[in-house]
């Protein structure tokens, strides 16, 4: 391993992404993401893992260099990044990497955006920083092997998200390659999380594992390397790596094949509801049945769904509202859809007739769905009292790679997000800003925008 020089070529490659040309297909996604990201980080604000980390941080105090978005409070870019990244996957509603089930998004954006403040940064080099976030977040779990991760009971997701989050910092403090081996060493110190995490009925500490977390530390470890930390030079390769310490059969070379041609901000899932993934596919599905066919609770004797077998261990029968399979396809009979506020509702899981609709759901962890090719869909079956049946297949949910969103679709579903908080005119002035961030000097014009103004009433 040593011999090919993993670490000094990924290291190299970072220190000039600051200032990289990328494919203006390439920079759409990465505002898309962002700007999804930021939906998710607003919503997220007012639950409960959101109320937690805005306790926290106001307790912290720190110098004033990073917003805590909707409320008063400028702060440490590490406690922001922690905070806002807490926001971020409070509500299931960040985006997903389907072949490394890595959640990109809400712990890159949210330690980019507080890197990008404290510096000073434009809007392009926030966007290239986001980027290379995502790549780097995706490739350790590419090279280290997500199933092998998984399968010594640690989060992947928590691995991944400060490797990506420290490569979007790190960009954004504009580290010469010396700079950048020292930051992935202190990265690949802090890598850390525990698959305990599916026992978190509450979703705070998930939300920490998967998002909180990571960006915190990938925004200590830039600006420890900023600073003038010194650090292990070689930390990907040669002995004790850190490929082989959490690998039984790490593959390197995966952390730098195609850098520059294959960007992982294109490949990620955005969710077009605000659902645990595993649900995104089967709820696609039931929702194109109930409109061409006229479902109705009093038609439906049966529902069964049929998703991967890893999937359904996730979603099925949960505590929390948006990641409980039953619970979601219930509530989309009785409705005809699945709002924000009602995917996350404790109420309506106690509602009686949503609760007699869901006795009629049936979920099945089903191998012969687990296609690497397609590793979230969902099949869903109907019995009709009437004796007919009806199914429909989603391989690929709305908003995955084979089935993207446009731009119009990501600021639509912002809106639905943002505007419950911020109101409809901030919301519209964010969602201008993002789709042309490239013009935009400093990352600091957009305070106005995500923080407490005078007058503003968020309800915190």
């Amino acid at each position: 391993m040593a011999a090919t020089d993993i670490t000094g070529r990924l290291a190299g490659y970072m220190a000039g992404a600051w200032d990289q040309s990328l494919r203006p297909e390439v920079a759409r996604e990465a505002k898309h993401r962002i700007l999804d990201t930021l939906g998710a980080m607003v919503s997220g604000a007012h639950l409960k893992p959101g109320e937690i980390a805005i306790r926290y941080v106001r307790e912290q105090g720190g110098v004033a260099e990073a917003t805590i978005l909707t409320t008063d409070i400028r702060t440490s870019a590490v406690n922001a990044a922690l905070a806002n990244g807490m926001f971020a996957h409070a509500d299931e509603t960040d985006d997903f990497e389907p072949v490394t089930k890595a959640h990109p998004g809400c712990a890159v954006v949210p330690a980019a955006l507080a890197m990008a403040e404290r510096e000073g940064r434009s809007g392009m080099e926030l966007i290239r920083a986001v980027t290379l976030g995502y790549d780097l977040c995706c490739r350790f779990l590419l090279a280290l092997g997500p199933d092998l991760v998984r399968a010594t009971h640690r989060s992947a997701e928590g691995l991944s998200s400060t490797f990506g989050s420290a490569a979007a910092a790190a960009s954004l403090a504009r580290l010469d390659e010396k700079g950048m081996r020292y930051a992935l060493s202190y990265a690949a110190q802090q890598v850390s999380g525990v698959w305990s995490w599916v026992r978190d009925s509450e979703h705070v500490e998930k939300a920490f594992d998967f998002a909180g977390m990571g960006a915190r530390n990938g925004v200590t470890a830039a600006l420890m390397a900023q600073t003038g930390f010194t650090g292990v030079w070689d930390v990907l390769d040669g002995e004790h790596n850190a490929l082989e310490a959490f690998s039984t059969e790490p593959k390197p070379e995966k952390m730098v094949t195609g850098l520059g041609s294959r960007f992982f901000v294109t490949e990620t899932a955005i969710k077009p509801f605000s659902v645990g993934y595993p649900i995104q596919a089967p709820l696609d599905a039931f929702l194109r049945l109930r409109r061409e066919h006229g479902l109705t609770v009093n038609n439906v004797e049966r529902i069964v769904v049929r998703l991967p077998e890893d999937g359904a261990r996730i979603v099925d029968n949960r505590s929390m509202p948006d990641v409980n399979c039953q619970h979601i396809i219930a509530v989309a009979l009785v409705d005809g859809t699945v709002s924000f506020s009602d995917s996350h509702s404790y109420e309506r899981m106690s509602d009686q007739e949503v609760r007699a609709v869901k006795e009629r759901v049936q979920l099945v962890a089903d191998r012969a769905l687990m296609d690497p090719a397609a590793p979230r869909s969902g099949l869903v079956e109907v019995t009709l009292r009437d004796g007919r049946s009806v199914s429909r297949f989603t391989r690929h949910a709305p908003g995955t790679k084979e089935n993207p969103l446009d731009t119009e679709g990501v600021n639509a579903k912002a809106r639905l997000l943002m505007a419950p908080v911020l109101g409809t005119e901030r919301t519209e002035q964010i969602i201008r800003s993002v789709n042309t961030l490239e013009e935009l000097d400093d990352v600091r014009e957009l305070r106005p925008l995500l923080g407490e103004r005078k007058g503003d009433i968020l309800n915190f």
